[in-house]
């Protein structure tokens, strides 16, 4: 669906997606979701919750996935 939005788990990523990450890989989906790429003013507050919710939902799947075969990053 979106090309520019890279993978965030490891193997792919052999770190822990930082918050900066997650956040660019949120509004890219928006973007693409929406067809803006920066929303109209009329349209900037629900396009910016949107993308705070897509970035909360992400951080929540990288936080319970176990990648089988993989050591699983704990945070510090």
């Amino acid at each position: 669906m979106c090309r520019s939005i890279k993978t965030l788990r490891p193997p792919a990523l052999p770190e822990e997606a930082t918050e900066d990450e997650i956040r660019a890989a949120a509004l890219q989906y928006v973007r693409k979701v929406s067809g803006f790429r920066a929303p109209a003013e009329h349209n900037r507050e629900v396009f910016d919750r949107a993308v705070e919710a897509v970035a909360a939902a992400t951080a929540d799947l990288l936080d319970g996935l176990e990648v089988r075969g993989s050591h699983r990053l704990t945070a510090a």
